[in-house]
């Protein structure tokens, strides 16, 4: 498979740079598969993985919480608010965020607070299901 360069960059630091032949985006409308002369897209992403296959022997996963990601000519650049290997991620940390957005949903005082707090919730049990926990 055809490689291309691939860039995911957190507020903290730079998470990968380098060459891959794939890389799965979990974008809002939908995960989508970047590979080699993709056509230009940009996205809003949603929380979730991103896989990255370095080779078909090489793979990565990463959580991400909300970002961009731009695909163009040079590459796919994502841009992450939040960005962990998925290795670092702790279940019981995840079980108690989810329990937290449960019980915003019940202190919601406004239609659009619990619509919020409802969509993270849902983004949280979405990740938890990627991460089979």
């Amino acid at each position: 498979m055809a490689a291309f360069s691939f860039e995911l960059v957190s507020p903290e630091r730079l998470m990968f740079s380098g060459q891959v032949e794939s890389v799965v985006v979990p974008g809002t409308e939908g995960a989508f598969t970047v590979l080699k002369d993709h056509a230009p897209l940009m996205s809003t992403l949603k929380p979730g993985i991103v896989e990255i296959a370095e080779s078909a022997s090489k793979t990565q996963r990463l959580f991400v919480r909300g970002g961009f990601a731009d695909v163009s000519p040079t590459g796919l650049t994502i841009l992450a608010e939040q960005a962990i290997p998925v290795e670092e991620l702790d279940a019981a940390r995840i079980e108690l965020q989810i329990k937290d957005a449960g019980e915003d949903v019940a202190d919601a005082k406004s239609d659009e607070a619990r619509r919020l707090a409802n969509e993270k919730l849902e983004q949280l049990r979405e990740v938890r299901a990627a991460l089979k926990i």
